[in-house]
């Protein structure tokens, strides 16, 4: 599912709500976080992705807006087993995390094991079904084009909802031909999220119109004011 918005027509409100404002730096400190909810709330983004010990601290920092609460699981490096992996998609959902943003393993896709990679997604989405969505991390800096379309065929039959480039803490992250990779490699149904490497108006602007549907940032404040500033209405 691709959006339908373009980089000549969209409006700062539009823009604001493809992204995911990311609070997920190992250092983050709860005044940087409760910052970050109030930017998120301020700009009136999708959602923030917190560090999951935060996700209390950011229900309540956005109570009353339409600004959603998503984390991440088995961060940065996809190595939990899935049972570790169930258990924390349970307690963040549990905790008011409503989007979750996994990171599948790695290794053993590379691996080539990909009916164990399906049923760790499998087993992660059922265990919150109809209380958060899934969002796959692919971690494409360490896949070839193969493993990229392999992983993006086991996210869709194990019924995640978005396929995600990156983390962020890896050598590289999101490039438009990969963008283009992943949504040739998916159905109509699943989204496809952006990540890694976004830090300008520009950079933004180029993966709405390949189509993505969510863009994990943490420059939100310097590129919607640059878009401000660029469009003014």
């Amino acid at each position: 599912m691709k959006n339908n918005l373009s980089s000549k027509t969209v409006t700062l409100a539009q823009l604001a709500k493809v992204i995911d404002h990311s609070l997920l730096l190992p250092e983050l400190t709860v005044k940087e976080a409760i910052a970050g909810c109030q930017t998120a709330r301020h700009y009136n983004c999708a959602s923030v992705c917190i560090k999951p010990c935060f996700i209390p601290l950011a229900v309540k920092e956005l109570a009353g807006t339409d600004v959603i609460v998503g984390t991440v699981i088995s961060f940065p490096h996809g190595n939990a087993t899935i049972e570790a992996k169930v258990a924390e998609a349970k307690d963040a959902a549990a905790k008011g995390a409503t989007e979750l943003d996994l990171v599948l393993n790695i290794g053993e896709l590379r691996s080539g094991h990909y009916d164990l990679v399906r049923e760790e997604i499998r087993q992660v989405v059922e265990a919150v079904k109809g209380k958060a969505i899934i969002k796959v991390i692919l971690e494409n800096a360490y896949l070839t084009d193969e493993q990229k379309r392999a992983a993006c065929r086991l996210c869709d039959e194990a019924g995640a909802h978005f396929v995600k480039t990156s983390t962020g803490f890896a050598p590289t992250g999101c490039t438009i031909a990969d963008l283009n990779l992943m949504f040739d490699s998916v159905s109509e149904r699943m989204q496809v999220k952006a990540a890694h490497g976004i830090k300008t108006l520009d950079g933004l602007l180029e993966v709405i119109d390949v189509g993505v549907t969510r863009v994990g940032i943490r420059f939100t404040t310097e590129i919607l004011e640059d878009f401000r500033k660029r469009f003014p209405e």
